[in-house]
């Protein structure tokens, strides 16, 4: 007869998400997704009322979102979405930059025919998404690609770091989604013959290129915005 404790350790524990997460994981979506947009005033009543909640999980969950950087806590004025820097778009682009290059390189390595093929189903997804003008569905097709490119890569730790920044890179890509499609996805197309061929030093600089221009052009963005503001 097995043990207590390996006995109850056979079924999943099932627990429901406590509301505070809930209501902090909704905020978090809208704010990537756009729906929230940066320097948006965030009304607590307005918010417990569209997510059909009090006020107090909200006001919580402005608190947690402060402290992660997505929301501007000002005295006397209240909740404002962030808007990111141009510092802060270089530093984790940057970042994302040396994590995807990697990921290029091993995927060129290691990918079989049949990862080809879903690289050019998963871009022909996002050439859709762009002649259909949808950001968002621009978006979630752009982190599908990166993502399995760094799964093709068979490196756990490439695997396990990159979706720590994945939700801040879509939040940042979603404004230059349409702007910055065409190019990006051609790009895409480069990047996914290299890996095609088994060439990872050229993928690997296929995806260093890429993923500066992406910098570079969301950068510009937000100093063009900055300026317009002044």
């Amino acid at each position: 007869m097995p043990d207590a404790p390996t006995a109850a350790a056979r079924g999943p524990i099932s627990r429901p998400t406590p509301l505070r997460q809930a209501v902090y994981d909704a905020l978090t979506k809208l704010i990537v997704n756009g729906s929230l947009k940066p320097g948006q005033h965030l009304v607590e009543a307005e918010l417990a009322e569209n997510l059909g909640v009090s006020r107090q999980p909200i006001r919580e969950a402005l608190q947690r979102l402060h402290t992660a950087g997505w929301v501007d806590l000002r005295p006397s004025q209240g909740a404002f979405v962030h808007s990111p820097t141009t510092e802060e778009c270089a530093q984790l682009l940057s970042v994302r930059a040396l994590l995807e290059t990697h990921s290029a390189r091993g995927a060129a390595q290691h990918a079989t025919p049949r990862d080809v093929a879903r690289l050019w189903e998963l871009q022909q997804t996002g050439l859709t998404a762009l002649a259909a003008g949808d950001a968002r569905a621009i978006v979630e097709a752009n982190a599908a690609l990166h993502t399995h490119i760094t799964l093709l890569s068979r490196n756990a730790v490439l695997a396990e770091l990159i979706p720590q920044v994945d939700r801040r890179v879509r939040w940042y890509y979603m404004p230059i989604a349409k702007p910055r499609g065409k190019d990006a996805w051609n790009e895409h197309a480069r990047i996914i013959e290299a890996i095609a061929e088994g060439s990872p030093h050229r993928a690997e600089e296929l995806m260093r290129r890429h993923t500066r221009s992406t910098t570079d052009f969301y950068c510009k963005q937000i100093a063009a915005v900055a300026g317009q503001s002044v």
